[in-house]
Parts: C-alpha cells; sequence; structure tokens
C-alpha cells in the first residue's frame, strides 16, 4: 500500500487495480444488461439506471463495497467512508462519444476535495474502447477554469471542458481489462476518446468521499455509507437496494436526482438543461 499511496500522491492516479475476476466482472455486465434491456421502454428509469445502479441492483451495491475498493479508498481517505455515486459510463460498440478534459469536482457542489474515484471496468477498457487518459501530476491544482459546450458527442452532463490550455503530450491512457479499476483525484485532468471497437465499454465511476463533507447548498444528497462510521449527518445515507429495480428504490434515487441536477446544473444557460 506505500507504493500505491506513493504514485498516487506523485501522479493522482492509480491503474490498473486487480478488483474483480473476468466471471464476476461478466455477472456484473449480465446483471446490468439485463435491466436495461427490462427497462428500454421506460425512459426516466433507464436514466436512474444507469446514474445510480448501486441503489438499484445488489450486484452493483455489492461492487461499492468491495473489501478491494474500500482498502484503496481508505489508503486516501480513511477508515471512514461514503459513495457520494456509483453511476455508469457507456461507449456504445463503433460510438463517436468522448469525455472532454475536466476535472471531476468542477460542479459537485461539495465543499472540499476528500474525493477519490475508482473507475471500475465492466468491460474492457482499451486505448481502442476509449479508456481514460490522465495527466500526471495535474491533481495538484485545484479547480481551473471550465466552458460548457453541451456537445451531442460529450458524455458529461454539461460537456465541460477545461478552458487551459493541456498538453497532450503529457496524458498518460490507463486501459484496463474487465474486473481492474484506476483510481484517481477529483482535480486530475483526465478524457477519453470514441470507442472504435465492436463491444461497448462500460464502466462504473464509484466516487469514494470522507463523511465530514457536505453539499455547499446545504441539500443532503443521497450516499452509501460502506465503512466506518459517520458522526456528521451531511447526508441521507442509504441502505442496500430493496429489491432488484424496487419501486421505492427509484423512488428515492428519483428525489435524489432532482436535488442533484440544481447542484450540477448551477449556473449553467436555462435552456439547455
Amino acid at each position: 500500500m506505500k507504493d500505491l499511496i506513493s504514485r498516487y500522491d506523485r501522479n493522482g492516479f492509480v491503474a490498473p487495480l486487480d478488483i474483480l475476476s473476468a466471471p464476476e466482472a461478466e455477472t456484473l455486465r449480465n446483471e446490468f444488461e439485463s435491466a436495461e434491456a427490462e427497462l428500454k421502454h421506460d425512459p426516466d428509469k433507464l436514466k436512474l439506471l444507469y446514474a445510480y445502479p448501486d441503489r438499484l441492483l445488489p450486484g452493483f451495491d455489492a461492487l461499492v463495497r468491495h473489501p478491494k475498493l474500500i482498502a484503496a479508498a481508505s489508503t486516501v481517505l480513511g477508515p471512514n467512508l461514503m459513495v457520494w455515486s456509483g453511476a455508469v459510463f457507456i461507449k456504445e460498440a463503433r460510438s463517436n462519444k468522448i469525455i472532454s478534459w475536466h476535472q471531476d469536482l468542477t460542479h459537485w457542489g461539495l465543499d472540499d476535495a476528500e474525493e477519490v474515484t475508482l473507475w471500475v471496468a465492466i468491460s474492457e477498457a482499451s486505448i481502442a474502447s476509449g479508456c481514460m487518459k490522465f495527466v500526471p501530476g495535474s491533481h495538484k491544482q485545484r479547480i481551473v477554469p471550465h466552458i460548457d459546450t453541451f456537445s451531442e458527442n460529450n458524455l458529461l452532463s454539461r460537456g465541460q471542458e477545461i478552458a487551459v490550455d493541456v498538453n497532450e503530450a503529457e496524458a498518460v491512457y490507463a486501459p484496463l481489462t474487465a474486473g481492474q479499476a484506476s483510481m484517481h483525484h477529483g482535480h486530475l485532468f483526465h478524457a477519453s476518446e470514441p470507442n472504435t471497437t465492436n463491444d461497448r465499454r462500460i464502466g462504473a465511476a464509484i466516487r469514494f468521499i470522507k463523511p465530514a463533507m457536505r453539499q455547499e447548498n446545504g441539500t443532503k444528497s443521497l450516499v452509501a455509507l460502506v465503512a466506518g462510521e459517520d458522526r456528521y449527518d451531511h447526508f441521507e445515507i442509504a441502505g442496500a437496494p430493496l429489491a432488484r429495480l424496487h419501486s421505492d428504490d427509484f423512488a428515492r434515487c428519483h428525489a435524489d436526482a432532482e436535488r442533484k441536477h440544481a447542484i450540477l446544473f448551477k449556473g449553467a444557460d436555462p435552456s439547455k438543461t
């Protein structure tokens, strides 16, 4: 773990980390794609599935509590951990969708930077399929200016991108096999390119925070307490899903999605949101 901490402190990311076996990753993929197929005619619930798989599917709830993920996140944040989000990001086969250069914490409305993302590859994330790329050491900067593009081919909520020059020559690709993960700081410059392969690129971005964090607007966002204890009561703590795709869990996620929308789109052009 000392080597992991050293690399993380120096570069702002560590990859790859072995988390799941290939069969375990395949089981998660099947669980997700089965739910996806079931909800294909219900766009509102499908959108919630992408944003809250860990609150709607037992397998993804177990993923955010996986001992290897907890161990990695704990090296950075300590023993008390919450998951602020566990959303799934998908690039379809032969897709031109990208993620522009950005810093995660830009629009999350959190009061500090005590956060780390463990991005778990549910399917292979190769360079050809659009794995993430990072600028080592860029996490040592605070939040830099971003501009909103709302570009149709950008998977980010606002199509936000860093408004200062990013030296592409310094970027390092972080390819992952299914079941592996990368870990990165919320200030790290990162992006990803189109998927040129014949398979989907599926990843779960699990955002760990310290319980001492809070939303700047006072909102109690929905989180999972996955390790240790919460002494602050700054968030609404969700238990495990009541059952697979349970209606009560959808209602709870819907309420949180409305709260988060106000946070994530603060200051954005209302006509675009």
